[in-house]
């Protein structure tokens, strides 16, 4: 086994993840420390830092992103002095099914889908903006880190080793090959976001996920069309059903901004049967019904991402809390999925692990029973109230709009427990049917709804075109972070009988079947992992649960600005 010598950093409290959780943790917490140190003789100067795989703060960050501000006036009153990045505040929202051909308005919108004093915003900005005042606060922001293993005492928690850099695609060192680092805390927060690679291993050591029902997830692409100068209306908040999406549940959201640029995107449930889901395809479909076409005739579209996100919510939530460690936001499922709107929540999870932590600095006690707290705090909350509300809701809308819309009616009115208490959930990988079962013995070619748009370059894009607007760049000739676990698997099963879900879901041409220059007739899946987004749906939706996505070389990856 090879032998490094790492150097060892001491913190006092280590946030994993730079996202919008992590970020509202570490202010919230030096605000709490200063107002502290203000009256008191025993004061405290903790080292806080933030270690963030990214390039810079952001980008990596992908959202809808329509935000309650609930969470933002508690953190930072005076927001709009301090230039919060807001793109428009909601003054009009709207709900439509969408036929083939033509749309119908619902006569009243919807509660889930009302927005007004919302406000409209790009995470990445947002993120950034954060990022901006923990650094302002004396908060460490150590960009370019990717935490790739969790230090452990016994069971304790007591930080994360960070991964080596200038390593060659065979694992050998290159000439600026650099060792990561074994960063050590008193407590360590895991924000990692959806699926964190990290913390999937930490909870799994901890069984930190017992009596839980699975994780689940919802995919969903985005775009940012630009329009020309004084053609749209801000504010503007709109959501979708019905076309382009027939075999899987799910939806749209349109948002407008005020610098003429219109908001599109696609979410898709991860447990469809479907095995040729694609959400990239069905987002450029989503653009040639006239309602959408009619809004974005004279566009271009100028940015592209993709994620995933947690949907699971309270009965998906793990345990927050162990020895040295808690976990925030969207690693901890904290997502309405009703409304797709989890920043607020994550903010509000982050400000009261904040207050635990502080807790625990001033009782220099960082045990299981002193970091409980934060999970009775969180369950105090309006975290709590609002999960609770939809704690049936992903179960419900699984069972199809015809069976949900009756059981709806009883969510609401039972305050969110139904007619059956506790629904189950299941595990996304396991809910694929092969391809006969679900399309029937059709070729792939026949059916207008697996069809791309033909690209314009303008409106309509290709998956790789798209990819390209991402910014995502990985090192060549560095090890691939997607690990495959059985690539005969892929061959003789998954591509025959499912033909290979992967390549479609895949909302960044990863994934690939390839003539198998050794197997005559058959093909071979190529993994092209310098394309890849960070969405990780590879790691949820496989149907053999046969690719592990790992964090790559920190810096690697998307890099958005506007999204």
């Amino acid at each position: 086994m090879e032998e490094i010598q790492r150097e060892t950093m001491d913190v006092d409290v280590l946030f994993v993840g730079g996202g919008v959780a992590n970020l509202s943790s570490a202010i919230h917490l030096s605000n709490l420390i200063k107002k502290h140190n203000e009256t008191a003789t025993d004061k405290l100067e903790p080292m806080i830092a933030v270690v963030e795989k990214a390039s810079e703060i952001g980008a990596h960050s992908l959202s809808g992103a329509v935000l309650n501000p609930i969470s933002l006036k508690e953190l930072v009153p005076n927001y709009k002095e301090k230039d919060c990045p807001i793109e428009a505040e909601v003054n009009y929202d709207a709900a439509y099914f969408l036929g083939k051909q033509r749309a119908f308005k619902f006569p009243m919108t919807p509660p889930p889908f009302k927005n007004h004093g919302n406000l409209i915003i790009s995470l990445s900005k947002f993120n950034r903006w954060l990022g901006k005042l923990a650094e302002e606060q004396g908060v460490n922001i150590f960009t370019s880190f990717a935490a790739t293993e969790c230090l452990f005492e016994g069971n304790k928690v007591i930080g994360v080793q960070t991964g080596d850099k200038g390593r060659a695609k065979d694992g050998s060192h290159k000439p600026n090959f650099e060792a990561g680092y074994n960063l050590k805390a008193k407590v360590t927060v895991f924000g990692e976001g959806t699926r964190g690679s990290l913390f999937k291993r930490v909870s799994a050591k901890l069984n930190l996920r017992e009596g839980r029902e699975p994780d689940v997830f919802e995919e969903g692409v985005k775009e940012i069309i630009q329009m020309p100068r004084g053609t749209v209306k801000p504010g503007q908040v709109i959501h979708t059903m019905g076309f382009p999406l027939k075999k899987s549940m799910g939806g749209t959201f349109i948002y407008t901004t005020t610098n003429d640029q219109i908001i599109i995107g696609l979410v898709c449930f991860l447990d469809t049967r479907d095995p040729l889901l694609d959400p990239h395809r069905d987002l450029q479909r989503l653009k040639t019904h006239p309602f959408v076409q009619n809004m974005i005739k004279g566009g271009k579209v100028i940015a592209y991402g993709g994620k995933t996100l947690p949907a699971g919510g309270w009965f998906s939530m793990p345990r927050l809390y162990s020895d040295g460690m808690l976990v925030v936001g969207d690693s901890a499922a904290m997502v309405d999925v009703q409304k797709l709107k989890g920043i607020h929540l994550g903010m509000k999870s982050g400000m009261l692990a904040a207050e635990t932590i502080f807790e625990a600095l001033l009782a220099n006690d960082f045990s299981e029973s002193r970091l409980k707290k934060y999970e009775e705090k969180v369950r105090g909350s309006f975290i709590a109230k609002q999960l609770l509300r939809v704690r049936n809701f992903h179960q419900t809308l699984s069972l199809g709009w015809l069976k949900a819309l009756f059981l709806m009616i009883f969510l609401e009115i039972t305050g969110g427990r139904g007619l059956f208490g506790r629904m189950k959930l299941h595990k996304d990988a396991l809910t694929t049917k092969k391809k006969k079962e679900v399309w029937g013995i059709k070729t792939l070619g026949e059916d207008e709804e697996l069809k791309l748009p033909k690209p314009d370059g303008q409106l309509f894009f290709d998956k790789l075109s798209s990819v390209f607007l991402t910014g995502t760049s990985h090192d060549e000739n560095s090890p691939n972070h997607l690990l495959l676990q059985d690539g005969a698997i892929c061959q003789n099963t998954c591509h025959p009988e499912f033909q290979s879900p992967c390549v479609r879901f895949c909302p960044a041409s990863v994934y690939e079947m390839v003539s198998d220059p050794l197997n005559e007739g058959k093909s071979k899946l190529q993994i092209n992992y310098t394309n890849c987004i960070h969405c990780k749906t590879c790691d949820i939706k496989c149907p053999f649960e046969n690719i592990d996505w790992t964090v790559p070389e920190g810096g690697g990856g998307p890099k958005y600005s506007m999204v």
